[in-house]
């Protein structure tokens, strides 16, 4: 049986900053990862674009300012030094840095390659763990491993880890969801009619077509972004549908068969009846659809909808969280709630450990929070803020039996951007 420290479940972008920096702490650190790839949304689901890295603005004058030092700035970095990132970009009141899903991965490649302490196994799955979270099961195409572990990083999305351990869990109601993303890249896109209100005409050809029947009403909402590459660009659509669980295979299936089928619906019609897209075609589909909200862990703190809207400060801060609360419960496009005066709210360690398992930490879009408080810190770079801090804190824990927010915070100010 093999034996590790610290076993961190998915690979995404919350995922690799635990592993990264519990391995970096000494402690021998396994991540397993279902797919071929690191960065989860951001390599899988081709989602392009790194929120929550910057503070809120005071004034349209003001330069971005990182939120959160260590391991989101080191990365942020990373992949401006691959030709990744463009940014970042100030879009209204926000700060985005704009990168490209190939240079994601890649960059999650090199920084894991150059860890000590760290194993990395793809196309694994959890398929069983202890309810003291000591051992697991893990398996890769039917072949199963056997190990034990004195932590474990739930960094999986869904807090399939938790859940495995009979640890407690909540989601929202279907209805209130936040509904998933279909990203998918076309070239032969002429970049000047993604410029100016080239993105408005193209959405209101869209509309006449949902209206006259030639498209469904599915493309409504198609959003549109030149990746910086040549001709390429890439296309979002949020799904819909009845009964909406992401957690369900029945229902992830039709909207992985739904988002490719609205794709080329869009592509087709694009090709046909817009400038600047007559030698357009479909590049690049996602591995998988981006899913924005699932179950979340029920930790020692549950990040609230209050906490965000008013700045909230704690003792056990260990990040902030910078991003509007983003709330996408139907697919006719986000709406955007503002913290009081542009505060960031700090999250506390608390929101991370599991509430009745001293050794479960959560990284990422499954940490202790609301509904409408997940709507902002499930973005990447704060996913990149919370998996940091999770990895350091069950890696201390594992050494030394005991974790805080003190030590987190002094072990990520000696990383520097």
């Amino acid at each position: 049986m093999h034996v590790f420290d610290v076993l961190v479940v998915g690979g995404g972008s919350a995922g690799l900053a635990a592993a990264v920096s519990a391995a970096r702490l000494g402690a021998r650190t396994l991540l397993i990862e279902r797919g071929g790839s690191l960065g989860g949304t951001a390599s899988a689901a081709l989602v392009h674009s790194i929120c929550g890295l910057y503070r809120l603005p005071d004034s349209p004058e003001n330069p971005p300012v990182l939120a959160n030092t260590g391991f989101a700035a080191e990365f942020a970095s990373r992949l401006t030094a691959l030709g990744g990132p463009a940014g970042p970009i100030r879009m209204g009141r926000v700060d985005v840095l704009l990168q490209h899903p190939t240079a994601f991965a890649r960059a999650a490649d090199a920084v894991v390659k150059e860890t000590p302490n760290l194993e990395i196994r793809f196309h694994t799955e959890l398929l069983q763990v202890s309810s003291d979270f000591l051992n697991a099961t893990i398996s890769c195409r039917g072949r199963t491993e056997s190990l034990s572990t004195r932590t474990v990083v739930d960094a999986s999305g869904d807090a399939a880890a938790t859940v495995l351990g009979g640890g407690e869990s909540e989601m929202a109601p279907s209805e209130r969801l936040q509904r998933p993303a279909f990203i998918f890249a076309m070239h032969g896109v002429e970049p000047a009619v993604l410029q100016d209100d080239g993105r408005l005409k193209i959405a209101r050809r869209i509309a006449t077509g949902v209206q006259s029947q030639v498209l469904p009403k599915g493309a409504l909402g198609a959003a549109f972004r030149w990746s910086g590459r040549g001709t390429e660009a890439f296309v979002t659509i949020d799904l819909d549908a009845p009964d909406y669980d992401p957690l369900d295979a029945h229902c992830l299936t039709r909207l992985e068969m739904l988002g490719r089928e609205l794709a080329g619906c869009v592509a087709d019609f694009l090709q046909r009846e817009v400038t600047g897209f007559s030698q357009s075609f479909i590049s690049a589909l996602p591995s998988r659809i981006g899913v924005r909200e699932s179950r979340r862990i029920v930790g020692k703190y549950r990040l609230e909808t209050h906490d965000l809207e008013t700045g909230a400060q704690f003792d056990d801060a260990i990040a902030l969280a910078t991003w509007p609360m983003e709330l996408r419960e139907t697919n006719r496009g986000p709406r955007l709630r503002y913290p009081d005066n542009n505060r960031p709210c700090e999250i506390p360690l608390r929101a991370l450990r599991a509430r009745d398992h001293g050794n479960l930490f959560a990284a990422g879009r499954c940490i202790a929070s609301s509904h409408e408080a997940q709507a902002s810190t499930r973005v990447i770079g704060t996913c990149l803020a919370t998996g940091e801090a999770a990895g350091m804190g069950a890696a201390l824990f594992a050494l030394n039996g005991e974790c805080d927010a003190a030590a987190i915070r002094a072990h990520r100010e000696k990383i520097k951007a």
